[in-house]
C-alpha cells in the first residue's frame, strides 16, 4: 500500500515517541520511543517491537509531528503492518528460570527473536510476521504459559492472529 505522503527527505532513522497512560502494575512510563525508517517529512515505518505501547507493530506506517526540541512525536497509524507484537516474561520459578536465551531457543525454530527490556527486567518484545504459522506459535505461547516457562501477552493483534 502507498503511504499518502511524499517526498522522501533524508534516508534512516529516527526515534519516534508515542505518549501513553501507565498501565496500573505495569512499568512506570508514559512514553516509549521506537526506531523508525523516515518515509517522509511527516510519515515513518516502525522497525522494532515495543514494550509498552499497545497497538503497535514492527513495520507499521505511523504520521508524526516534530517539536521545537527535535522529537518525533506519533499522531496516529497510516497503515498497519500485518505483523502481531508478543511481549514474554519468563516465570524466574519456572524451568526456564528468568533467562530471554531459554525463551529466544524455545521461539527459533520459528525464527522469531526479539529484544530484552533490560538485563534486570527481562522482558521480551517480539515481532510475529504476518506470513509466520500462527497457529503453532500460539500453541506454543499457550504451553509455554501453562507449562510456567513464561507469562506472555499480545499487544497487537491480528484478525488472522485472532483465528490462528
Amino acid at each position: 500500500m502507498p503511504v499518502p505522503d511524499s517526498p522522501l527527505p533524508e534516508d534512516g532513522q529516527i526515534k519516534i515517541w508515542f505518549r501513553f497512560i501507565p498501565r496500573e502494575g505495569w512499568l512506570p512510563y508514559d512514553t516509549e520511543g521506537l526506531w523508525a525508517t523516515r518515509l517522509s517529512s511527516t510519515t515513518a515505518r516502525i522497525a522494532n517491537a515495543p514494550f509498552l505501547q499497545d497497538g503497535l507493530a514492527e513495520g507499521t506506517v505511523v504520521r508524526f509531528v516534530t517539536d521545537a526540541d527535535g522529537l518525533h512525536w506519533a499522531t496516529g497509524q497510516v497503515v498497519a503492518s500485518g505483523n502481531c507484537t508478543v511481549r514474554i516474561l519468563a516465570d524466574p520459578s519456572g524451568p526456564l528460570g528468568s533467562s530471554p536465551r531459554a525463551v529466544h531457543e524455545r521461539l527459533a525454530p520459528f525464527g522469531l527473536g526479539g529484544e530484552v527490556f533490560s538485563e534486570e527486567f527481562p522482558l521480551m518484545a517480539i515481532t510475529v510476521p504476518s506470513e509466520a504459522n500462527l497457529t503453532e506459535i500460539k500453541t506454543l505461547l499457550l504451553r509455554g504459559r501453562d507449562e510456567g516457562w513464561w507469562h506472555f501477552e499480545v499487544s497487537c493483534m491480528t484478525d488472522a492472529w485472532r483465528v490462528a
